[in-house]
C-alpha cells in the first residue's frame, strides 16, 4: 500500500503515518510547518518531508491512499492534484475506521475524560498481554507511537473526538468509527467556533449513540444529566451499562479502592472525576474480557496520562501537577481533585486562556465558579492570542467578573503570574497550572525545581 499524508506534521497524523509505516505500507507526507515533537519522530523514521510546503507533484495515480488532515485547507493544491485523478481521500477517522472495521472497535467519548479513560484502558490490556490496536490522543509513558494498528489484533481501543475529520469533511471525528462499545464520560459545551450553541453539540452526542453497531453496548456516566439522557435514549438493541465514582477512601493524600469482596487497593492516580473514568474503564475492560481481580491488580500502577493531573515536583510539604484542563468543567474537576487529595494545604491553581472558546467574551460566563475550590486562583490570558484569533478585546474585570469568585486575580503577562508565585513560601501549599498551551512559553519542570527546591 503507498499512502500520503496531506499535513503529516499534525500530532495525530504523524503518529497515523509512523503506525502505517510500521506496518510495511511506503508512507510520503507533506506540510507547510512542522514542529517538535512531530519533526524528531518522522525523522527517525525516514518520514520527514525532503522539502517543507505543498507540492503537486508529489500527487500521482499510483497512490492507493490519500489521508487528509485538519490542518490543511480545501484548495491546498495536493488535494486538488489527488481530487482531479480521483484518488481515495480519507480522513484521519475515516482511515482510521477502514483500519479496525473488521476489529471489535472501543471507541471513548466525551467532553472530558477521554484521553484518561482510553489510557486505563490500553495500561490494563498492556499489563495482561492481551494484544489490541489503539489511537489515543496524548503521550503515554511506555508508549512509542500514539497509534497501533496491526492485521492480528481483535480490539481496537480509540479516543473519540468530537472536533471536524477535514477541511472537506465537517462531521466530528467520533461519528465515524462505528462502535461495538462506546464510552460517554461528559458533556460540557465546548467548540463553539464549530458548535454554535449547546444543544448542536449535545446532538453530536446524539448521533455518535445512533452510529453504535447493532446490539452494541454504550458505558456512561450516570452522574452527568446530559450523558444520562442522551445514553438512556439509544436504540433499545444497545446495552446500557451506567457507573458513577468507585467506592475509594483517602490516606495520606492516596487513594484507595474498595472493591465488591472488600479488597483495597491502593492507587497513583487521584480525583473524584478520575475514580468515575476508571469505573468506565473498568467496565469497558469487562467488555473484552477482562475480569475485575485482574483489572484492579493492572491498575494500581496507572500512573496516568501526560498532562492529565501529572506530577511535575514533591516534596515532603508540597506538590505541583499540571494538567491540561482549560474547559469549566474541566477546571473544577481538577480543582476540586487536588483540593479534595490535600485538604490540609493551601491550593493555588493557574489557568490559562488559551482556546477559541475560552477567549470568547459569550462563551466565558461559562466558567462562572470554576474555580472557587482553590485558595488562590491565578487566571491568565494573552491580548496577543485575542488578536491572533481575531476575538474581541477582553479586560481582566470581565474576565474576573466572569469566573465570579473572590479568590480570582487575573494577569495579561505571564511573567507577573510567574513573579506572583516567586513571592510565596511553598510550605504546606500546593501548585496547580491548567492549560492547553505553555502560558506562553513557562517551563513548568523548571518552574516546579524553582518555587518547590
Amino acid at each position: 500500500m503507498k499512502v500520503h499524508f496531506i499535513a503529516i506534521g499534525g500530532s495525530a497524523m504523524h503518529n497515523l503515518a509512523i503506525a502505517l509505516h510500521l506496518k510495511g505500507y511506503q508512507v510520503t507526507g507533506s506540510d507547510d510547518e512542522i514542529f517538535q515533537p512531530s519533526k524528531g519522530r518522522l525523522e527517525k523514521y525516514g518520514l520527514l518531508p525532503a522539502e517543507i510546503g505543498w507540492d503537486e507533484k508529489t500527487i500521482s495515480s499510483d497512490i492507493d491512499a490519500i489521508i487528509l488532515g485538519m490542518h490543511a485547507r480545501a484548495e491546498n493544491p495536493e488535494l486538488l492534484k489527488a481530487q482531479k485523478l480521483d484518488l481515495k481521500i480519507y480522513s484521519y477517522p475515516e482511515y482510521i475506521y477502514e483500519q479496525t472495521k473488521e476489529k471489535t472497535r472501543v471507541v471513548i467519548g466525551g467532553s472530558h475524560g477521554k484521553t484518561s479513560i482510553t489510557s486505563m484502558i490500553l495500561h490494563v490490556l498492556n499489563y495482561h498481554n492481551i494484544d489490541h490496536d489503539y489511537m489515543v490522543g496524548a503521550q503515554l509513558e511506555g508508549f512509542e507511537c500514539m497509534v497501533k494498528l496491526t492485521e492480528k489484533a481483535q480490539i481496537a481501543v480509540l479516543e473519540g473526538d468530537e472536533y471536524l475529520s477535514s477541511p472537506i469533511d465537517r462531521r466530528p471525528k467520533f461519528h465515524l468509527y462505528h462502535p461495538n462499545i462506546a464510552l460517554l464520560s461528559g458533556i460540557a459545551w465546548d467548540h463553539i467556533n464549530v458548535f454554535p450553541t449547546f444543544e448542536n453539540y449535545i446532538e453530536q452526542f446524539r448521533i455518535f449513540t445512533d452510529k453504535i453497531e447493532p446490539n452494541g453496548t454504550i458505558v456512561y456516566c450516570e452522574l452527568d444529566e446530559n450523558v444520562k439522557k442522551v445514553s438512556e435514549q439509544a436504540r433499545t438493541d444497545i446495552k446500557q451499562l451506567p457507573y458513577a465514582t468507585h467506592a475509594h477512601r483517602i490516606e495520606k493524600g492516596v487513594s484507595i479502592l474498595k472493591d465488591k469482596n472488600g479488597k483495597e487497593h491502593p492507587l497513583e492516580i487521584f480525583g473524584e472525576h478520575n475514580l468515575q473514568n476508571l469505573n468506565g474503564a473498568l467496565l469497558v475492560c469487562e467488555k473484552v474480557g477482562v475480569s475485575q481481580a485482574d483489572f484492579y491488580k493492572a491498575i494500581q500502577s496507572f500512573s496516568g496520562a501526560s498532562k492529565r493531573l501529572e506530577l511535575v515536583k514533591r516534596t515532603a510539604g508540597s506538590v505541583m501537577y499540571k494538567d491540561f484542563a482549560h474547559s469549566p468543567s474541566k477546571l473544577k474537576a481538577t480543582t476540586q481533585a487536588l483540593k479534595t487529595q490535600f485538604p490540609e494545604r493551601e491550593l493555588i491553581a493557574c489557568m490559562e486562556l488559551h482556546t477559541f472558546s475560552s477567549l470568547n467574551k459569550e462563551f466565558l460566563s461559562q466558567y462562572d465558579g470554576a474555580m472557587k475550590n482553590a485558595d488562590k486562583a491565578y487566571v491568565y490570558y494573552s491580548p496577543k492570542t485575542l488578536s491572533h484569533k481575531k476575538l474581541q478585546d477582553l479586560s481582566p474585570d470581565e474576565v474576573k467578573t466572569a469566573f465570579n469568585s473572590n479568590n480570582i486575580t487575573v494577569f495579561t503577562d505571564s511573567n507577573d503570574l510567574v513573579n506572583s508565585l516567586r513571592t510565596n513560601n511553598w510550605q504546606n501549599k500546593n501548585l496547580l497550572m491548567m492549560s492547553s498551551g505553555n502560558f506562553d512559553g513557562v517551563d513548568f519542570d523548571k518552574l516546579g525545581e524553582e518555587l518547590l527546591a
